[in-house]
C-alpha cells in the first residue's frame, strides 16, 4: 500500500499519477487525510489528559507524603475520570486508525513514469519482438493434438475435479516436468536460491502481497482453516521477509520457486480460454526479488533478460510488452508482459509478467532494511515474474513443433525428455 507520508506529504501527484491507471482518487486520499487529521488530533488530546493524570498522580503522591490524606483521597476521583477520558479517547483513536488503513488500502500503486497512458491491452507498447513464426504444414490446435497423441486429459480431469483440471499423462508428462527443470535450473544459473513453499498461505500473507483484499474472489479459499490456496508461489515467497529488518549485506535477495497455483477466475469460453489457455490448476516457476529502492530498475531489466532468454532458448516467436495503465496491475509500478505467438490459433498468448512493485508489497509485509551508517530503517522494494507459467508455453510448443510425423522436442528440452519426438 501507498505510505500514508506520500499522501499527505504529495497528494497532488498521488491522485495525478492514478489517473494513468484509470483511478479517481481525488475524495479517497481526502478521506484518508482527514482521518488521519482525526487520529492526530485525538492523540494530541489523549497525551494532554495522560500530562494532566500524571501532574496529579504526582499531586497526590505529595499530599500523602505530607499527611494529607482526605485532600489526596478527594483529588484521587479525577484521576479516575481522567482515566475513563483516556480509555474513550484511546477507542476513538483506534476505530479512526483502522478506518483511515482501510481506506488507504484501497488505493493502488502509483504507476512508474513510463507507463504509458491507455484503457486495457489494444494500448499495451510493444518494446521488442524476437523469434521466427513457424509455416505449418500441419496447423491443428493443442486440443485437436493432446487427445491425438494421448498426453493431456481433460475430460479425465472434469472427472476427478472439474472443468480447468487435466491431467497430463506418458509424454505430456515428461514434457512437463522437462520444462519445470529447465527453468529451475537456468533460474539457479542466473543466481537465484531454490525456495519449495506451501501451497496454502493465511490471510496476513494473502493481504502482504496485494491479493488481498483486491483478488479475494480469485483465490480458492478453505474456510476451515482460514487458508488460501496460492494463485502464485510470489505470494509464500515474498512473505518468507514479512516483519523482517534486513542489512545491507543480505542485498541482492533472488529467489525462485516451483508450484502449482490455483485461480478460481478462469474467464469466460470460447477459443480464447479453450484448452491450456486458461485453467484453475497450473504450474509455474516464479522469480522473485527484494533490493534496495535505488537497485530495483536494474533488477526488472535483469529479470526481463532472464525471461527472454527462455524464450529464445526454446526457439518460440515471442513479443515483450509494457503494459499500459489500464491493464497494469493494482500492486504493480512497471509491468512487461511477455507474449508467444501460437502458429495454430494464429494469436498471441501471454506466458510471463515481469513487475516492480517498489515499496508497495514492502510497506504492507513492513519489510525494511538499514543502510550501513544509519540508524533509520528504508522500505526495499519487491519485484516478481513468472519464468515461466507452464500452460501457455506447452500450447504453443505443441503447437509451433507439430509436423506430419508428430510433435518434435525443442533442443534444449532433450536432455530433459528423454526423447525427440511425441508419435502415435
Amino acid at each position: 500500500m501507498l505510505t500514508l507520508k506520500l499522501i499527505r506529504e504529495d497528494k497532488e501527484k498521488v491522485i495525478n499519477r492514478l489517473k494513468i491507471k484509470n483511478f479517481d482518487a481525488k475524495d479517497l486520499v481526502e478521506k484518508i487525510i482527514c482521518w488521519d487529521d482525526n487520529r492526530k488530533e485525538l492523540q494530541v488530546n489523549k497525551d494532554n489528559l495522560q500530562n494532566r493524570l500524571n501532574d496529579i498522580s504526582k499531586q497526590i503522591g505529595q499530599l500523602y507524603a505530607q499527611g494529607k490524606k482526605e485532600e489526596a483521597d478527594s483529588t484521587k476521583q479525577q484521576t479516575v475520570e481522567l482515566k475513563e477520558q483516556i480509555k474513550d479517547i484511546e477507542s476513538k483513536f483506534v476505530a479512526a486508525e483502522k478506518e483511515m488503513n482501510s481506506l488507504i488500502v484501497l488505493l493502488p500503486n502509483l504507476p512508474h513514469e513510463s507507463v504509458p497512458p491507455g484503457k486495457g491491452e489494444n494500448d499495451n507498447v510493444i518494446v521488442k519482438q524476437g523469434g521466427k513464426i513457424p509455416d505449418l504444414t500441419v496447423k491443428k490446435p493443442h486440443w485437436d493434438l493432446i487427445k491425438d497423441y494421448d498426453i493431456i486429459d481433460f475430460e479425465l480431469g472434469i472427472k476427478i475435479t472439474g472443468a480447468g483440471f487435466p491431467v497430463y499423462k506418458g509424454k505430456g508428462a515428461k514434457l512437463q516436468r522437462a520444462l519445470i527443470s529447465f527453468f529451475l535450473d537456468e533460474a539457479e544459473n542466473a543466481g537465484y536460491n531454490e525456495i519449495l513453499p506451501p501451497l496454502l498461505v493465511n490471510e496476513d500473507s494473502g493481504f502482504g502481497t496485494g491479493q488481498l483484499p483486491d483478488k479475494e474472489g480469485q483465490m480458492y479459499y478453505i474456510g476451515a482453516d482460514n487458508y488460501y490456496l496460492i494463485p502464485t508461489a510470489e505470494v509464500p515467497v515474498t512473505n518468507l521477509y514479512r516483519d523482517i529488518i534486513l542489512s545491507e549485506k543480505d542485498f541482492p535477495i533472488k529467489n525462485m520457486a516451483y508450484s502449482a497455483c490455483f485461480r478460481r477466475e478462469a474467464g469466460s469460453w470460447g477459443a480464447h480460454v479453450r484448452g491450456l489457455n486458461r485453467l484453475h490448476q497450473f504450474d509455474k516457476v516464479e522469480i522473485v526479488q527484494i533490493r534496495k529502492p535505488e537497485d530495483s530498475y536494474n533488477a526488472l531489466e535483469e529479470m526481463k533478460n532472464h525471461v527472454e532468454s527462455l524464450l529464445k532458448k526454446l526457439e518460440l516467436p515471442y513479443r515483450i510488452l509494457r503494459l499500459c495503465g489500464g491493464d497494469i496491475s493494482f500492486t504493480s509500478a512497471l509491468t512487461y508482459d511477455f507474449e508467444v505467438f501460437s502458429a495454430a490459433q494464429e494469436r498471441w498468448l501471454e506466458v510471463s509478467s515481469v513487475s516492480n512493485f517498489e515499496d508497495f508489497q514492502t510497506n504492507r509485509l513492513k519489510l525494511r532494511y538499514k543502510p550501513d551508517n544509519d540508524k533509520k530503517t528504508r522500505l526495499a522494494h519487491s519485484l516478481n515474474g513468472s519464468a515461466l507459467a507452464l500452460p501457455r508455453i506447452m500450447a504453443a510448443i505443441i503447437e509451433n513443433y507439430q509436423t506430419e510425423n508428430g510433435i518434435s522436442i525443442p533442443n534444449v528440452l532433450k536432455k530433459y525428455t528423454g526423447f525427440e519426438l511425441i508419435s502415435k
